[in-house]
């Protein structure tokens, strides 16, 4: 047995002792589990969260409606047309973004239970949030990141995104792009002992679910109404997961909850050659289908992030669009924030163009930026990859071959992928299971389906 295979033998065994949570008690029959037993097990109730993290200076962000943006977008609608905008404005929070919210969770629950540090494996913004929460805790923190390929070459966000660790006092371990991330993962929690602060435990995903109920709350409050529609950035599924179960808390069960990427399709995440052919780190289909398609992917033995339980559409937007909502909302609102937040903006954008301008879409969340985050350093990254940079269609754009920025904010469209389809993509990991009813009632809840029209999928998948 190789050191990896010894390691990967390990992996119940240490979730088990630095999660603080015994899987295995919500396992049920086959390949169900009990999902909201393992929520409610985490041990904290809604308002015990609230006051956590307003202790540590998050939530209650301002939720501030783009004015300039809705009027924009109306100049492409036709009459009667152009929802308005709101933003829930996350980068407020410390370490600013809506991951402020998961860290303050997961590190409270370390600190609670004895813990002398805290582990993370993170690219993103949530290594910054945990560090920042670690060292208001007094607790150590470790964070672990994929950055290079095999030439040594890195993703300016994600040295940017080192640089806010290290500042809070974390220290950094950066890997090349590839399966030894989640075995230095393993070996620091047993060399440690550390908690793992993992973005897709009960912690983390019930951080989240004040972001959606903030979201309903101040809505009722300004416009005596739910919004519409609530978009957001897509990528592990946490995020859309906790502020949809935040949504529901709250009475807004007729808002539609609709995720959002940047379309990277084509590259491959876990491939040297393709790493840095990318612009976006986060909030891209590299991560958002297969997670969606296979939340138990994660860190843990099982993910608290589960988009498809909650997601009404999953659209795309291309990075050329991103990129230039990002400057729309510097110039239109005055307002200079970073790009996984503006996915879910340029989806929104769009859509506002196709709703009543009486319906209300809220995009909810944006995150700072800076240095390597800003869109200038992401796109002379692309051009010194050989990315060629063009003015067009963006729905043209070739994800690692080009970028195209649209030349108006009438070229930035979304496109919906097929919710069925990514259904089918779920059931095609158990081709040949005889499933019991018990599975059936799991599967129900996990892909929001009745059990005739999952037993016809799974006939389908078998006779492929």
């Amino acid at each position: 047995m190789t050191d990896y295979e010894k390691m990967m033998s390990k992996r119940q065994a240490l979730m088990k002792s630095s999660l603080h949570l015994d899987y295995e008690k919500f396992e049920l029959e086959g390949i169900a589990f009990d999902y909201e037993k393992m929520m409610d097990d985490a041990g904290y109730t809604f308002e015990e969260v609230q006051k956590i993290q307003v202790e540590n200076h998050v939530g209650q962000t301002p939720l501030v409606e783009l004015k300039n943006i809705t009027e924009y977008a109306r100049k492409f609608a036709k009459p009667g047309f152009g929802a308005r905008i709101f933003l829930k404005d996350e980068a407020l929070n410390l370490s600013g973004s809506f991951k402020a919210r998961r860290a303050a969770i997961s590190v409270y629950h370390a600190k609670k239970f004895g813990y002398k540090g805290v582990v993370a494996a993170t690219s993103g913004n949530y290594g910054a949030a945990v560090a920042a929460m670690a060292a208001r805790f007094k607790l150590n923190c470790i964070i672990v990141q994929e950055v290079f390929d095999s030439s040594e070459k890195n993703q300016p966000e994600i040295i940017e995104k080192a640089r806010a660790c290290e500042a809070y006092g974390a220290e950094v371990i950066q890997l090349s792009v590839g399966p030894e991330l989640f075995y230095e993962f393993l070996h620091i929690l047993e060399e440690t002992g550390y908690f793992n602060a993992s973005l897709y435990s009960p912690y983390g995903v019930k951080g989240i679910e004040t972001l959606g109920y903030e979201i309903a709350e101040e809505m009722l409050k300004k416009e005596g109404k739910y919004p519409e529609v609530v978009i957001a950035t897509n990528a592990g599924g946490g995020n859309l997961t906790g502020t949809a179960r935040g949504l529901k808390y709250y009475g807004a069960t007729s808002t539609k909850v609709i995720g959002a990427s940047v379309d990277l399709t084509g590259l491959h995440m876990a491939s040297d050659h393709d790493f840095n052919l990318k612009s976006f780190t986060t909030g891209h289909t590299g991560f958002g289908i297969p997670f969606a398609t296979f939340p138990d992917r994660s860190d843990v033995p099982r993910s608290a992030a589960r988009p498809l339980r909650y997601m009404d559409e999953y659209v795309l937007v291309n990075q050329g669009a991103v990129f230039f909502i990002t400057e729309a909302l510097s110039l239109l609102e005055g307002m200079e924030r970073g790009p996984a937040g503006n996915t879910s903006l340029a989806a929104a954008f769009s859509m506002a163009q196709e709703l009543p301008e009486d319906h209300i879409i809220v995009v909810q969340e944006s995150e700072y930026t800076g240095a390597g985050k800003h869109f200038n350093s992401q796109i002379a990254f692309a051009k010194s990859q050989g990315i060629k940079l063009l003015f067009g269609n963006p729905l043209d754009e070739i994800p690692g071959k080009n970028l195209i920025f649209p030349k108006s904010g009438s070229m930035v469209k979304h496109k919906s992928l097929d919710m069925n389809q990514l259904k089918m993509s779920y059931l095609k990991r158990y081709k040949g299971h005889q499933f019991k009813d018990v599975e059936y009632k799991y599967l129900s809840d996990e892909l929001r389906l009745d059990q005739k029209t999952i037993i016809e999928m799974v006939g389908k998948i078998n006779e492929s």
